[in-house]
């Protein structure tokens, strides 16, 4: 497999886009942008409850503008959250704001904590690019998850999504013998074509969580993607497939030895008809979506033309050869996914569904 983009290309947003995020509501004003978080005075590096580096640094800022920032995130977090309602901030605050100098969106993470019980939460403020964003949307859109975030101008702010790292699961809890096997290797089956099918790459373990519910009888696990910034940009399609990213082979082996292709298959299918749902329930919002992605650029020329070729090869459908962006890609792929799945996508009558 090709090595992935050493750092991919910053996109900003275009006038279609962000016609686009104030149309249903992501666009807002708000009282801080990503550029105020980096005049910070100093930092340090933070550590886990091992003593193992993060990665993460925790900054500082002068003691004139700590004040104003503070109460500026404070307020950030009730825009996420509760739509502005103030009367939050009553009994929160801001304890710690963390910075990751590595990555693409090089994001700050706030964390707020409720002083009557010092339960915590965390928000991220990221430099915007298109890409992510049509990442997130998708994932809103595509995916079982919803997903909360806002934008203002250059700045993109986005909740957490709770879960443990999929590094951290696969290292400490994939021999746990509490672990319900059948359904974490379903969950991944599903997480793998979710991937596939909506084009978001990089799905290394460290790129996405696990969800860990207790059911009546038995554990659910949901996996979830954490970062959208490789939305339709890398041109080798195993990009787009977890289950070909090495750090994910013991998972990958897990699932081999679980699951029979037949079984496999079955679950496959059965992710894509749920897709394909909520292709035809959201079906307004995906177009006026798919028709800024069209107008757009979010990748290179040549990774365009290569991706273009292996899916077409790898689905046996030339229509691919005739994309001249990623957005027109994507399209094709969604195009086949609801062709195989045409007979759950009856409207009124006779009248079939289609993305137009």
């Amino acid at each position: 497999m090709n090595d992935i983009s050493k750092k991919k290309v910053h996109y900003p947003i275009k006038e279609p886009l962000r016609q686009y995020l104030e149309e249903y509501s992501r666009e807002i004003s708000l009282p801080i942008a990503y550029e105020d978080l980096n005049h910070y005075e100093n930092s340090i590096s933070l550590y886990n409850d091992v003593g193992e580096d993060t990665l993460w640094e925790t900054v500082f800022y002068s003691q004139s503008d700590m004040s104003e920032i503070h109460s500026a995130l404070s307020s950030v977090y009730a825009l996420l959250k509760t739509e502005g309602d103030i009367e939050v901030l009553e009994h929160l605050y801001v304890n710690r704001i963390d910075y990751c100098p590595f990555g693409n969106s090089k994001p700050f993470r706030i964390r707020v904590t409720n002083k009557f019980n010092d339960n915590y939460d965390y928000f991220y403020i990221k430099k915007a690019d298109s890409s992510r964003i049509y990442g997130l949307e998708l994932e809103h859109i595509l995916s079982p998850n919803r997903i909360s975030y806002i934008v203002d101008g250059n700045t993109i702010v986005e909740d957490h999504i709770a879960g443990i790292p999929g590094d951290v699961f696969i290292k400490d809890w994939l021999k746990d013998p509490q672990l319900n096997k059948i359904r974490l290797a379903k969950e991944f089956v599903k997480f793998n074509e979710r991937s596939f099918v909506r084009l978001l790459g990089d799905m290394r373990s460290y790129n996405y969580v696990v969800d860990v519910t207790p059911d009546f009888d038995a554990v659910q696990y949901r996996i979830r993607a954490i970062d959208f910034d490789q939305q339709t940009y890398e041109g080798n399609k195993t990009m787009y497939l977890p289950q070909f990213f090495k750090d994910n082979n013991p998972i990958v082996e897990f699932v081999a030895n679980l699951l029979d292709p037949k079984t496999i298959r079955q679950y496959q299918k059965e992710e894509r008809v749920l897709i394909a749902n909520r292709i035809k329930v959201s079906q307004y919002r995906l177009k006026d979506l798919s028709d800024c992605l069209e107008n757009d650029t979010i990748s290179l020329p040549e990774k365009v033309n290569q991706l273009k070729q292996e899916l077409a090869e790898h689905f046996s459908d030339d229509s691919f050869l005739e994309c001249n962006c990623m957005g027109d890609i994507l399209k094709t792929r969604l195009y086949i996914l609801m062709y195989d799945n045409r007979s759950i996508l009856k409207g009124d009558g006779d009248k079939e569904f289609k993305l137009v």
